[in-house]
């Protein structure tokens, strides 16, 4: 089970992109179990494939489709259940609005950009992921608007509740495959 996240799908009043139409262009790409998450370009889907090529993959069949060229990052089931486990800001507050994981493309590991950080935000690397720990959420947070200009790692964020309903998707559709 793997899950596609489309950065920049459906947010701040960009291009729309509905999710039936989404979910239609993933199919058709030769994905299976298609399934889409709230209105932001969160794509659960089997493959066979290397996520890497899913990533390409659906980057192409997107521009192709939709007027928006987005970026495209893919995590399997246990690399989202990993990423939820490393969040190192898990003590500071329950809320989980206020925690965000921004998923990297490539193999890499996730280095700290150099950017300012002012207390009570936070910003750690952690496998391939960074982690923003914002307790005024992203729309009021300096740093989510740091590292969204200049040379910045790209990526795409989603917050803790997103991450973690993902991963229990994932979870389900697995087994319900499994039961088949």
């Amino acid at each position: 089970m793997l899950v596609a996240l489309l950065r920049g799908v459906n947010v701040g009043g960009a291009t729309r992109v509905p999710m039936a139409d989404l979910r239609r262009v993933v199919a058709d790409a030769g994905y299976a179990d298609v399934r889409t998450h709230l209105n932001s370009g969160n794509v659960l889907l089997t493959s066979a494939q290397d996520p890497a090529d899913v990533a390409r993959t659906l980057r192409a069949a997107c521009a192709a489709a939709f007027p928006v060229q987005p970026d495209v990052v893919v995590r399997t089931r246990d690399e989202l259940h990993a990423a939820l486990a490393a969040d190192p800001f898990l003590d500071r507050d329950d809320d989980p609005a206020h925690h965000h994981v921004v998923f990297l493309p490539g193999t890499e590991p996730a280095r700290v950009p150099d950017v300012e950080v002012v207390a009570p935000e936070a910003l750690a690397a952690a496998g391939r992921e960074l982690y923003l720990y914002l307790p005024h959420g992203m729309g009021r947070s300096r740093l989510g608007a740091r590292l969204t200009t200049g040379a910045r790692p790209v990526g795409t964020a989603r917050n803790l509740r997103t991450v973690t309903a993902l991963a229990a998707l994932a979870d389900d559709l697995e087994a319900a495959a499994r039961d088949r």
